[in-house]
C-alpha cells in the first residue's frame, strides 16, 4: 500500500481520514472528520473544513478553500484560489448583535460530480450541484446547478457550451427532440447531451 505523504508544515487532524498515496503539501489544513480518498493531491495552503468528503484521484490546488458541506466525487479538479462556500446568508452576528455560533446558521451543501473541474479563483455558492465532467471557468461565480459536461463562464456564471471528458469544447453535429449529438474534435468522440440542457445554453447566449 502506498504511504500517505504529509509535509511537516501541514496541519492534518488526527480525526481526519487520508487515503493511501495522497500527498498533502506545505501549510495545507485538513480538519477533523474530513475524508480524503486515495491518490489525491492537496496543494499548498489549501483548506479542507471538517466533514468535507473528497473522493479518489482528486487534485486540489494551492490556496483552494472547501468548506463544511462540500462533497467532491472521484477525479475532480479544484483550481488555485477556488472557494466552495456553505452559507447563503453570511453574517458575523445574529439580529440581536451577538457573534453567531454553529446553531445560528444553516449549512447549504455543494456536490461536485465525477471528473468535473472548478477553475482558478472560481466561487461556487451554496446549494449548487456541479455535474459530471463539467468545467467552471477561471473567476466564474456559480449560483446555480451545472449540467453534465456544462461549460460555465462569467459573473454570474452562464452556460456557454459543453466540454468533452478531455476538457475540449464540444461541437454540435445534429439535434433531435430529446437529445443533441455533440462531437469532440480532439478525441473524435460523440456525446449525447439532453436537449433541455442545450436549450438552457442557447437561452443564456441570447440573454
Amino acid at each position: 500500500m502506498r504511504a500517505v505523504s504529509i509535509h511537516k508544515t501541514a496541519d492534518v487532524s488526527d480525526q481526519a481520514q487520508v487515503g493511501a498515496g495522497t500527498k498533502v503539501w506545505h501549510q495545507a489544513q485538513i480538519r477533523e472528520d474530513a475524508k480524503v480518498g486515495t491518490n489525491c493531491i492537496i496543494g499548498k495552503g489549501a483548506y479542507v473544513d471538517f466533514d468535507v468528503v473528497i473522493g479518489d484521484n482528486v487534485k486540489i490546488q494551492n490556496g483552494a478553500c472547501l468548506y463544511h458541506g462540500v462533497t467532491l466525487e472521484d477525479g475532480v479538479f479544484i483550481g488555485p484560489g477556488a472557494c466552495l462556500t456553505n452559507d447563503k446568508y453570511p453574517r458575523a452576528t445574529t439580529p440581536a448583535g451577538d457573534l453567531k455560533q454553529d446553531q445560528d446558521w444553516q449549512v447549504d451543501r455543494i456536490a461536485v460530480k465525477y471528473g468535473a473541474s472548478v477553475g482558478a479563483g472560481a466561487v461556487v455558492l451554496p446549494g449548487v450541484l456541479v455535474g459530471r465532467f463539467a468545467m467552471i471557468g477561471a473567476g466564474a461565480v456559480v449560483t446555480g446547478d451545472v449540467p453534465d459536461h456544462g461549460l460555465m463562464q462569467g459573473n454570474p456564471a452562464r452556460l456557454v457550451g459543453f466540454v468533452c471528458k478531455c476538457g475540449k469544447r464540444l461541437i454540435e453535429r445534429c439535434g433531435e427532440e430529446e437529445v443533441a449529438e455533440m462531437w469532440c474534435p480532439a478525441c473524435e468522440v460523440t456525446h449525447a447531451i439532453p436537449a433541455h440542457d442545450l436549450d438552457e445554453e442557447q437561452h443564456d447566449s441570447h440573454s
